[in-house]
């Protein structure tokens, strides 16, 4: 039998691309991990479809990164412009821009997905949203260290 298909070389390095992709989709899977244990375990949190949850994941991630991006730009502006209180204002901006871009995620959620995503409490469910995002931080950052851990392993090949 043939094929057109190239076989894959062994230890031929990911590309830039192929790393972005898995490193995106593994944390857009883990996402979704998370959003759906919390929807089955906590009242508080009702997604009414698996498909919305995996779009809301997407979402999720999207909005996480950018507000990321956008908390090291304006870090690194104030601290520049700080003076001797530099790192100080840092550390407030950096709470400052992840605190909001939290509610314009809440927000986002809200207007996208409409009654399909729900979080119920106190603060228009501030508290349940702020427990989830917390908990997917922390899994990808398991994630990460259980990636790298891994790579840092000597001794016999996976088969």
């Amino acid at each position: 039998m043939t094929t057109d298909t190239p076989a894959p070389e062994e230890n031929k390095p990911w590309n830039r691309y192929q790393q972005l992709y898995v490193r995106y989709l593994s944390a857009v899977l883990m996402d979704l991990t998370v959003i759906n244990l919390f929807d089955e375990y906590w009242d508080a949190v009702i997604i009414n479809s698996f498909s919305i949850s995996l779009l809301a994941a997407i979402l999720l991630q999207i909005m996480l990164q950018a507000s990321i991006a956008l908390e090291h730009h304006v870090g690194s502006f104030v601290q520049e412009r700080a003076g001797a209180h530099g790192r100080k204002a840092r550390i407030f901006s950096a709470w400052a821009v992840l605190f909001v871009s939290k509610l314009v995620i809440l927000e986002a959620l809200s207007f996208t997905f409409g009654d399909e995503v729900q979080f119920i409490g106190i603060y228009h469910g501030l508290i349940p949203f702020l427990t989830i995002v917390i908990a997917m931080l922390a899994a990808e950052a398991v994630m990460r260290r259980i990636y790298h851990a891994l790579g840092q392993t000597t001794g016999a090949q996976p088969a």
